[in-house]
């Protein structure tokens, strides 16, 4: 290499020492100017009626509560005048009554249904779980689940499963 060319690599040099940093500012003015993502979300919000000596209705909203939602309870005499109000067939009708966004969940309905309605966001009037099924979320009695369906309520009155849950027996221990 003769000399006339060393300044020449020199500055070279120095452009290639330089350019990461240029770069680096570039990326950072652009990721600035991008939309950033909404931070997290708190609780979702749940509105519930429920009479005000129901055990089973407080367990549900605990439930509700360890699931990340956030419960505005409201104590009834009657549940059937909210149910009416709100849409859902008297068919559906169980111990306590909620509101989700706007769909209507009646009856013992697993916080995970609660989420996957949120997600996929279905035409309906909301989910039921009729009955107060053993083992359902607020009826829990150790290990004993009774089978039971979470049924979606359609607009037209009808009902479609939208998630099933076998039976679970208790185990039992023999000891010799």
């Amino acid at each position: 290499m003769s000399p006339r060319n060393k300044p020449a690599q020199a500055l070279q040099m120095q452009s290639m020492a330089r350019r990461p940093l240029l770069e680096l500012a570039l990326f950072g003015a652009i990721g600035l100017a991008l939309p950033q993502a909404a931070p997290a979300a708190g609780p979702q919000a749940i509105s519930v009626w429920k009479t005000p000596t129901c055990g089973c209705c407080k367990e549900w909203v605990a439930h509700l509560d360890i699931n990340g939602f956030k419960a505005a309870v409201n104590d009834v005499e009657d549940t059937a005048p909210i149910r009416q109000k709100l849409g859902l067939p008297e068919k559906y009708g169980a111990c306590h009554t909620a509101l989700l966004g706007s769909y209507v969940i009646e009856g013992h309905v697993p916080a995970r249904e609660l989420r996957r309605l949120l997600r996929e966001k279905p035409k309906a009037v909301g989910l039921a779980v009729l009955g107060m099924p053993a083992g359902s979320p607020g009826m829990e009695m150790g290990d004993r689940r009774d089978a039971y369906d979470v049924l979606l309520v359609l607009a037209d009155g009808s009902a479609r499963v939208y998630q099933s849950y076998p039976a679970k027996l208790p185990v039992k221990s023999f000891n010799s």
